[in-house]
């Protein structure tokens, strides 16, 4: 009989997807509240996204233990630039600060999918994808997660984003109001959740636009 080792991990996937669309002069950030680890659901209410800048919010999924250091380093990266600058970092600092954040740990990554979301220097809209080591890209919407592989030909096919290799360049932002990008992050979120058991219970919906930020819920199915 051979001897059983027994396999250890530092990572674990908690699941849960997130989505970011981003708008003219809005940006919508969605995540649902499910955390689970292999079939067991640990909690239904975990909110999987953080508001990092006055107008720069992260979701994250993946390693939750990992998200939460990650949140932490960039916390306290975000401080040191308030007190050097005295002003808030703009979204598109966060992202590369973000960047390199992951990178520098690329030998021993942080398990974490993040998707940032935020208005830029000039009000509009904008959405940064990652991966686990930091390679990122700015786009006009953007899915991570365990139900992204569900999410993401759902938004292609209602958003259709440019090339980015068109010539010149085509701004990314998507052409939707502000309450259609909401409906169909429901719509996404309500989909995903019947076929993907790692998506559930309630999705948390973050709004930034000029006027500030404000949050919306929707429950999904609990099964």
């Amino acid at each position: 009989m051979t001897k059983q080792h027994a396999n250890w991990s530092p990572y674990d996937n908690n699941g849960g997807s997130c989505v970011a669309i981003a708008g003219a002069d809005y940006c919508v950030i969605a995540a649902d509240t499910r955390m689970s680890t292999g079939y067991n659901i640990l909690t239904r209410e975990y909110s999987k996204i953080s508001q990092l800048a006055e107008k720069c919010v992260m979701a994250s999924s993946g390693f939750q233990a990992d998200v939460k250091a990650l949140q932490k380093v960039l916390s306290a990266r975000h401080l040191i630039y308030q007190h050097q600058h005295n002003k808030q970092m703009s979204c598109p600092a966060m992202a590369q600060l973000l960047s390199n954040t992951l990178y520098y740990k690329r030998f021993f990554p942080y398990y974490s999918f993040n998707v940032l979301g935020g208005l830029d220097n000039e009000g509009k809209g904008c959405v940064f994808t990652y991966d686990a080591v930091g390679s990122y890209e700015r786009v006009g919407y953007s899915s991570q997660g365990s139900g992204s592989t569900l999410i993401t030909p759902f938004l292609d096919n209602q958003l259709k984003s440019p090339s980015p290799l068109l010539y010149p360049p085509v701004d990314a932002v998507t052409p939707l109001a502000e309450a259609e990008a909401v409906e169909l992050v429901k719509t996404v979120f309500a989909s995903a959740t019947e076929r993907d058991i790692y998506t559930g219970d309630k999705v948390e919906i973050v709004i930034l636009n000029a006027s500030g930020i404000h949050r919306e819920y929707m429950d999904l199915r609990k099964d």
